[in-house]
């Protein structure tokens, strides 16, 4: 990781040599041109969740569906700037699983590195949507 200069910094995935850049957000002093570091934390969150969950399918030979995830981040101030809420809906699960594979797979998502990695007073609500 590299600062790049006017709140810009640049990240490089060591094993694929894949450039990622941040930058601070517009109400932080930011122009907003990129993700911001607490943008990401919603990325892995949701990144996170359907990974897991496209583990347990392709581990018990279930169809997943195309998932996509969208997150809204809620930003507080008080008594120090930090993330309050993460909101992170994943659609396009896949209709054909029964109600016991569903229940599976949004526990495993639930139980995702990230959300665990997430500190106890930043709220987390999933919610899973599945087609049909």
């Amino acid at each position: 990781m590299t600062y790049a200069g006017d709140l810009a910094c640049e990240v490089t995935h060591g094993p694929s040599g894949t450039v990622m850049t941040t930058d601070a957000p517009a109400d932080n002093n930011g122009q907003a041109r990129s993700f911001s570091p607490t943008d990401l934390v919603g990325v892995s969150l949701g990144t996170c969740v359907m990974t897991i969950m496209g583990i347990v399918c392709q581990q018990r030979g279930w169809e997943l569906g195309t998932p996509t995830a969208r997150c809204e981040k809620t930003m507080v101030a008080d008594p120090h700037r930090r993330i309050a809420r993460l909101e992170v809906e994943i659609t396009g699960l896949s209709s054909a699983l029964d109600a016991r594979q569903r229940e599976v797979l949004e526990a495993a998502g639930r139980g995702c590195p990230v959300e665990h990695t997430i500190h106890p007073d930043t709220e987390v609500e999933l919610a899973f949507r599945w087609d049909g």
